[in-house]
């Protein structure tokens, strides 16, 4: 393909085998190349979930490259699906959105690419190869209504008797099981990640939960937006940027992110290997880990994964930053290995207890 610049003519760029901006000609024959393929299809990005459709607007905006947004609502393996199916048709997506999970499983799809700013991400946020990258996340947390309950600095303190039928798990419709929703499952390992277990060891926080049972403490239904609006869930665990949407319902809403038990999840992009618009498709990569992209998501409530180099640099944006939840503990992520041995444990456990 060849790239054109203002000055003239560059050298032709493969941008399929592009593995940095470097050997797409600079980032002015990156953004040449693009431009030149006019469109961009993505999946499985809801204009209003972490700011997606600003997002959008603004890669549109600054290169005038058209995007293809389909089935916006589509999810981890039906994304992985798609590629599959569409294959390399033109109708294909160029770049996905996925949870670790699908990501880890599906590494064979992805075309290897590092962004120019891939020094600032965790080594444990990045396939060392560049098939996947994490953008964004949240933390596992405790939400509360401080007009209801007592205030909460630590998960010991929901043993407390003023909790009495107020703590809840969430993953409607699965009534908040954790051997059938992520999101509860995830709150038990937290909880056990504070009662000295660890992420290969999640039995402390089912014997945790045990004893909230026995308390009285854990209310009898899964939380949603309707309970915590209603009252009934005025405790809830679960990741703290779906925690802040109940601000608006409840403006006591209190967010705890425990520093001795800071559980981490972040999403993961990729690049299809068989991208329909390669050099877009490294292009949005670009954008989407730029300053610019990353202070998006923070707007959107989802905490970027190069906020602390961001923040060093001193070019994040520090107002949509103090929206965001405090974190004072050390970040872990469990793997899906980890996640996989959690829940064989619960499903042998969780029911006794």
């Amino acid at each position: 393909m060849a790239a054109c610049t203002t000055s003239g003519s560059a050298p032709k760029v493969n941008a399929a085998a592009a593995k940095s901006v470097a050997d797409a000609g600079g980032m002015n024959g990156l953004i040449a190349a693009a431009k030149a393929e006019g469109q961009l299809n993505t999946i499985g990005l809801p204009p209003d979930w972490a700011n997606f459709g600003a997002i959008m607007s603004g890669f549109t905006t600054k290169y005038g490259i058209q995007i293809n947004s389909e089935n916006p609502i589509a999810f981890g393996q039906e994304e992985v699906d798609a590629v599959g199916k569409l294959g390399t048709s033109s109708q294909a997506p160029d770049v996905l959105d996925l949870g670790m999970k699908v990501a880890l499983a599906n590494t064979s799809l992805f075309a290897h690419y590092e962004v120019a700013t891939w020094g600032d991400i965790a080594l444990n946020q990045k396939d060392a190869g560049g098939l996947w990258y994490q953008d964004y996340g949240g933390h596992m947390s405790i939400g509360y209504d401080s007009s209801k309950v007592p205030d909460i600095t630590d998960v010991s303190d929901l043993l407390g008797t003023k909790f009495h039928g107020t703590i809840a798990l969430t993953g409607d419709p699965s009534k908040g099981d954790p051997t059938k929703a992520d999101a509860a499952l995830n709150g038990v390992l937290m909880a056990s990640l504070a009662n000295g277990g660890s992420l290969d060891d999640v039995s402390k926080g089912v014997d945790f939960f045990h004893q909230l049972k026995l308390k009285g403490n854990l209310a009898p239904v899964s939380a949603t937006s309707a309970t915590v609006k209603g009252g009934t869930t005025p405790v809830v665990l679960e990741w703290d940027y779906l925690s802040q949407s109940h601000l608006g319902d409840v403006p006591t809403w209190k967010i705890l992110v425990p520093p001795a038990a800071t559980l981490g999840l972040y999403y993961a992009q990729a690049i299809n290997k068989h991208a329909p618009h390669p050099a877009a498709a490294r292009l949005w990569e670009e954008y989407l880990y730029s300053d610019e992209g990353q202070n998006l998501l923070l707007k959107g409530g989802k905490r970027p994964v190069r906020e602390a180099a961001m923040k060093a640099k001193g070019t994040l944006d520090i107002a949509a930053a103090k929206d965001l939840p405090d974190v004072t503990g050390t970040p872990v992520f469990p793997t899906p290995d980890q996640l996989a041995a959690a829940a064989t444990y619960l499903a042998s456990h969780w029911a006794k207890v």
